[in-house]
């Protein structure tokens, strides 16, 4: 078995582990033009073809490095605007107009990620060498299901995105943190957590009180890696119970996140219509504030900070998480070297 050193586990997690989906920006990001984006550790360029299919390849025209997203758009392929190369949405160079028959026509020579839309957003999948095709892409109940309605909040922050995953992980930082909020301002300022394991990852929960404040977050991996959590909300929140919420956090670079949350509650009928409604002239600008009171303290994080930490028992959730994603950034190296691949794509 080859030796993975610390510095390859690093840079791994700094970009993401592969294979696996992430998702990359809302939908409308993505209209008439090429849209490059950094995501994962690479620079992507996406489109949709004339029946609106999203489409993501590397942004790198195999021929000589050009950005495809500079070029003209082809319907399921774009044409590099630098020499004309035509790449098409597998990344199979298909036409060399300069140089027809050359050894670059018909090659797999540019990166291609396949994508799905759902819930007002675009996922990708992410692959190394050795899994090019994506598993399933199964999204919680939250955003597939009819029975529950949902608002998409997307944003950006300066840091590195597991900051960000942290923060979700830390359920009792809403207690101090986000005390003056109308749907955090109950509960014990002292708990008690577990670890509850589930069939696709875990519950970190306070012992003995639910229901009453940002009492639990659970972590999943289905295909993709995701976070989920409730907040109570009092009847002048409008109708539906409990307030949901499902996160997901995508690296753009050491230093910028690309973070979306929706926000969702079980309604039919007329209480769906009531509580969008409720939502969009009330509620959001809320939700808003309490993020941003997120956004300006982990902003100001030093990078090296979860490097000096004196961690105690309400940090058993993001310990059991940095240690899962740390396991399996070594085990997808260990694969690749194995593989004589090397490194990771």
């Amino acid at each position: 078995m080859t030796e993975i050193s610390k510095d390859a586990i690093d840079a791994l997690l700094e970009k993401g582990l592969r294979n696996r989906w992430y998702m990359i920006c809302p939908s409308h990001f993505v209209a008439e033009k090429p849209v490059s984006l950094h995501r994962c550790g690479y620079k992507m360029v996406l489109w949709r073809d004339l029946q609106g299919v999203v489409h993501a390849l590397e942004d790198h025209c195999p021929h000589r490095g050009a950005p495809l997203s500079m070029g003209i758009l082809m319907d399921d392929r774009i044409a590099c605007g630098y020499h004309g190369v035509q790449v098409d949405a597998n990344g199979v160079a298909v036409s060399v107009p300069g140089s027809p028959g050359c050894a670059l026509e018909g090659r797999k020579a540019t990166k291609a990620f396949p994508t799905k839309e759902i819930a007002g957003a675009i996922f990708a999948y992410v692959g190394d060498k050795l899994h090019p095709e994506p598993p399933e892409l199964e999204l919680p109940e939250e955003l597939t299901s009819p029975e529950f309605s949902h608002f998409l909040c997307y944003a950006e922050w300066n840091g590195d995105y597991r900051y960000v995953i942290d923060n979700v992980m830390d359920p009792m930082h809403g207690t101090f943190l986000h005390k003056q909020s109308h749907s955090m301002s109950f509960g014990e300022t002292i708990a008690e957590f577990q670890v509850r394991d589930t069939s696709i990852g875990f519950v970190f929960e306070k012992v003995g009180q639910r229901n009453v404040n940002f009492d639990w977050t659970e972590y999943a991996e289905t295909g993709i890696a995701w976070l989920r959590l409730e907040i109570p909300y009092p009847k002048t929140g409008g109708p539906g119970g409990n307030f949901h919420i499902v996160g997901f956090c995508t690296p753009v670079s050491p230093t910028r996140t690309a973070i979306a949350f929706w926000r969702c509650r079980k309604v039919s009928g007329w209480r769906r219509d009531a509580w969008r409604f409720l939502y969009k002239n009330r509620l959001e600008a809320r939700h808003w504030h309490v993020l941003e009171q997120d956004r300006v303290l982990i902003e100001q994080f030093e990078p090296d900070a979860n490097q000096r930490e004196m961690l105690y028992q309400h940090d058993l959730g993001l310990v059991r998480l940095r240690k899962l994603m740390r396991a399996k950034a070594e085990a997808q190296l260990q694969a690749l070297a194995q593989a004589g691949s090397g490194r990771a794509a």
